[in-house]
Order: structure tokens, then C-alpha cells, then sequence
């Protein structure tokens, strides 16, 4: 079994190296060239479309609002990655790394922005009257690989069940090591709130995502702020190390073990891939659902999400790290207590420890109520809605075994069925590039003017 695993584990890190990360920016960079670099040309209407439509509501079909779909979203991607993996990049990458992943942060909002056009373009109602869509659909209806689409869903349905695992035991840990509560407890308490959430279908996850996202966003936000603030004088130098680090080497210093270019760039570009989760076609699923009247303009919500996922959460954790200087006295084996230790001189270690772990728990708690949702989408378009209720039964008990680290040898593959989750998806968004080039020339020909005049 060890042999095995070992196994296992070495083709999860060889896919998750560079054939992904390649895949990943050469996929996202043809996607840019192909639009015309939209992103950057028409950065301002995009946030006024967005950010200066946080509030409104639509009479267009769908079913949620276009926040709504964007929070829901956005569930499945802020989380531990945030706060855990930042730290974890500067400690094996250096400062340098914070740089390469705005770059290719810079660089997904491209993919990001097709998958979610492409999800509105295909999307249908269900027997419920709900809008689905995701990149089963897409890969069906837009480029008729029915077989491959199946092998999509299949993939991503499984790919929840150790999902569901690895999130629940991650909340346990926490709850268990900052209140003492024992795991089992944490996982049945976590199921149930999850079964109260998910029986209301995407309506209430649309509901609750709306509510708690932003409220869990401004809690870390404004906790990391204080502490920039604070640290103001050292804001400067940390950009500093950021930049100068990208494309020089940085020595050894204290706990840090000093890093090089190219450690700087693999683990920036992983950060940036990784946290927004551009490429990986689960965005599109809840996307699907908002109600819009043109593909494109929820594309653009897309692009929101990257904004505040990686360029706005993602780059405070960091200059957080950096200003306080624990970057250097931490090892890399401890990263993730980086965030905690920073807060600490400015709210006290027992405030800055419930900061960080009920930030935790809440992100991930409404990750789990997301890519359950998930999954259940992919039973539903495989094999009915009545199925879909089994495979939510499947992960309820997932998340009860996985909060006791039952089961821990299906987690070993969750990575390899991510990858059977990201290929797919990605080889039908490039197939699909110029239905998604149509539907945003349609837009800045036809509606951008309109809403200029206005």
C-alpha cells in the first residue's frame, strides 16, 4: 500500500508541475491574445459592471443574482488557500513569488472569463425550472463530445467525495486544536449544517453565499488592514522584496531558507493558478445560474472573483507576512502559522487565534455547501435529479468520515482526479474560443456603446 501511494503521489506531482502549470498560462495567455487583451483595454467598464453592481437586481432569466452566482462561486475558492497557502509560497518561494502570481493571475482572468461565457451560452433548465450549465454542458452542446463530457462529470462527481473529506478534516483540526472540540462532533456538526444549507437547493446556497462571503471578507480584510496599518512604515520595503525578488535570488535569513528564481516563479505561478481556480470549470457550474441577459456580462463577474480572490485577499495575506517579518523566522514546515503570528503583536495571541480560526471554519464550511452543490449538479446531468439526492447522502457521510481522517487513502487521489477534472475542461474552452470571441465582440459592438452614452 505504501508503494502505492508513493506511486500515487508522484504522478499527482508530476501533472501538478509543469505539464498543468503550462497548460494552465499557455491556455489562459492564447485566451487573452484571442480577446484582445478585453481585460486590460476595458478594465474600468468591468468594474463598474461588477464592483458598481454589487446590489442590483435582475429581471433577466436565471435564477440567482449575478452576486449571488459570483459569492457561490467564490465559496468554492476563498478558503485555507488564502491564508495557508500564500505563506507557503513565500516561504519556498520568497517574496518574488507574490509577483508571478499576480502575473498569472493577470493572465486567468481570460480562462475565467470564457468559462463562465460559455456556461451562460449552454445552459439549460432543469426539471425544476433551475438553470444548470458547467462545462458538461458545454463540452455536449458546444462541441457534441458527449462521451467526454460524461467522463467530465464522472470525474469532478468522485472528486467531491475527497473533497469533501480533505475540507472537513481541516475544519476538525482546527476546531479541535483552538476549542478542544473532538472531531466526530466537528463532522456531524458540519453535515448538519451543510444538510440545512443544501436541501434549499442553489436558491438558498445563492442566499447564504450572498451573506456570508462578503461578511467573512470584510472580517480578514479589515483584521489585515489594522495590521498593515500598523506595520505601515515597512508597506514599501515589502513591495520591494516583491519585485526585486522576482528576478533575483534571495539568501537564507532566520527560519528562511532562501530561494531562487525559479522557486520563485513555480510557486508563484502555482499560488495564482490554484487560488482562483481558473481553468478548473467549477466556477462555471454556479455561474450558470445567475440571471443575465448577455454571456459576456457575467464573464465579467468571472473576473471579479479573480480580483478579490487573488489580487485583493491573496495579496494582503502576503504583505501581511512580509511587513511583520515572521517570513523570515518561520520554516517552511510551519508556514501556515505565518498569518496567526503576524497578528499577534497587534491583537494578542488568543484574539488573532479566533480571527484566523473562524475565518477558516467559515470559509470552508461554505466550500463544502458549494462543491457538494457541485457535485450533485454532475449525478443530476449523468443520471437524473433523483440521483443527485443519493450522491448528497454519499457526501454528508463524506464529511462525517473525514472530519475522524477515516478513509485517508481516497484522499491520495484527490489531485489526480482534480487533473481529470482541469484537462477536460480546459481542452473544451480552447476548442470553444471563438464562440467565446463572438460573444464578447457582440457585446463591446453592440451593448459597450449603449452603456457609454449612458
Amino acid at each position: 500500500m505504501a508503494e502505492f501511494t508513493k506511486l500515487i503521489s508522484s504522478v499527482s506531482n508530476f501533472i501538478w508541475g509543469m505539464p498543468l502549470i503550462l497548460l494552465l498560462i499557455g491556455g489562459g495567455l492564447f485566451l487573452t491574445v484571442r480577446l484582445n487583451f478585453f481585460q486590460f483595454r476595458y478594465f474600468p467598464h468591468i468594474v463598474s459592471q461588477t464592483f458598481g453592481k454589487i446590489f442590483a437586481q435582475s429581471d433577466s432569466p436565471g435564477t440567482l443574482t449575478p452576486f449571488q452566482a459570483t459569492t457561490a462561486a467564490l465559496a468554492s475558492t476563498m478558503g485555507a488557500a488564502n491564508i495557508v497557502g500564500v505563506p507557503v509560497a513565500i516561504a519556498l518561494g520568497g517574496p518574488g513569488a507574490i509577483f508571478w502570481m499576480w502575473l498569472v493571475a493577470l493572465i486567468g482572468i481570460g480562462t475565467k472569463y470564457s468559462e463562465v461565457v460559455l456556461g451562460i451560452e449552454y445552459r439549460e433548465k432543469n426539471k425544476h425550472g433551475e438553470y444548470v450549465g458547467g462545462p458538461m454542458y458545454y463540452i455536449k452542446k458546444g462541441l457534441g463530445w458527449k462521451k467526454l463530457a460524461s467522463f467530465f462529470a464522472f470525474a469532478l462527481m468522485i472528486e467531491v467525495i475527497a473533497s469533501a473529506m480533505v475540507q472537513s478534516n481541516s475544519i476538525a483540526a482546527t476546531l479541535k486544536s483552538s476549542f478542544s472540540i473532538p472531531p466526530l462532533a466537528s463532522g456531524i456538526i458540519v453535515a448538519v449544517l451543510v444538510i440545512l444549507v443544501t436541501y434549499g437547493g442553489i436558491r438558498t446556497i445563492g442566499k447564504v453565499s450572498e451573506k456570508m462571503i462578503p461578511a467573512i471578507v470584510v472580517l480578514y480584510l479589515l483584521s489585515a488592514l489594522i495590521v498593515l496599518a500598523v506595520n505601515s512604515k515597512e508597506v514599501p520595503a515589502a513591495f520591494g522584496l516583491i519585485f526585486q525578488h522576482a528576478f533575483t535570488p534571495i539568501s537564507a535569513a532566520g527560519g528562511f531558507a532562501g530561494a531562487g528564481v525559479a522557486a520563485a516563479i513555480r510557486w508563484g505561478l502555482a499560488r495564482g493558478l490554484y487560488s482562483n481556480e481558473a481553468g478548473m470549470g467549477t466556477a462555471p457550474i454556479a455561474h450558470s445560474s445567475a440571471m443575465t441577459d448577455h454571456p459576456a456580462k457575467q464573464g465579467f463577474w468571472g473576473i471579479f472573483e479573480v480580483i478579490v480572490d487573488t489580487l485583493i485577499v491573496c495579496t494582503l495575506t502576503a504583505l501581511v507576512v512580509l511587513t511583520s517579518g515572521v517570513w523570515k523566522g518561520i520554516a517552511a514546515d510551519d508556514a501556515s502559522t505565518m498569518v496567526a503570528a503576524s497578528f499577534a503583536p497587534v491583537f494578542g495571541e488568543s484574539l488573532s487565534g479566533f480571527i484566523i480560526s473562524a475565518t477558516l471554519f467559515l470559509f470552508v464550511i461554505t466550500t463544502v455547501v458549494v462543491i457538494i452543490f457541485y457535485g450533485e449538479k454532475q449525478a443530476e446531468f449523468l443520471f437524473g435529479t433523483a440521483f443527485s439526492r443519493v450522491m448528497r447522502f454519499v457526501y454528508i457521510i463524506a464529511i462525517v468520515i473525514g472530519a475522524v481522517g477515516g478513509l485517508q487513502f481516497i484522499w491520495q487521489f484527490l489531485d489526480l482526479l482534480l487533473a481529470a477534472v482541469v484537462i477536460p475542461n480546459l481542452i473544451a474552452v480552447l476548442f470553444l474560443n471563438g464562440k467565446v470571441r463572438e460573444i464578447t465582440k457582440d457585446y463591446f459592438t453592440n451593448l459597450y456603446p449603449n452603456k457609454k452614452r449612458h
